[in-house]
């Protein structure tokens, strides 16, 4: 785990976030500045830097975190969502530990 990764020490519950989901491979969280009604941050245990660091062999974990999406888009009930990776700093990627946003709305009514 590198030191200064606050995605890794979220994981290891050395800081505070609010869990939505956990499993052997991911943990999901709210994200602390949403930019939607419901706006999860899916996140690997495995530290990877970048979508550009995702070898050969973490092609099934990268399949893992959209069924955890889907799950959890069914159950939440959202209506839509936007499933968001930001690449490097020129792509709008901020902590340099591989994460998805799912970004959700439930519906004009919800």
């Amino acid at each position: 785990m590198p030191q200064d990764c606050v995605f890794c020490k979220i994981i290891e519950k050395q800081l505070p976030a609010r869990f939505e989901h956990e499993d052997e491979q991911v943990v999901v969280f709210h994200d602390i500045n949403p930019k939607a009604p419901t706006h999860l941050l899916i996140v690997p245990r495995k530290h990877i830097p970048t979508m550009m660091d995702v070898a050969k062999e973490d092609l099934p974990l990268i399949a893992h975190i959209h069924a955890v999406a889907q799950e959890l888009y069914r159950k939440l009930g959202l209506t839509g969502m936007r499933l968001v990776n930001n690449c490097n700093k020129d792509g709008g990627q901020e902590v340099f530990h591989l994460h998805y946003h799912l970004m959700g709305w439930k519906g004009a009514n919800g």
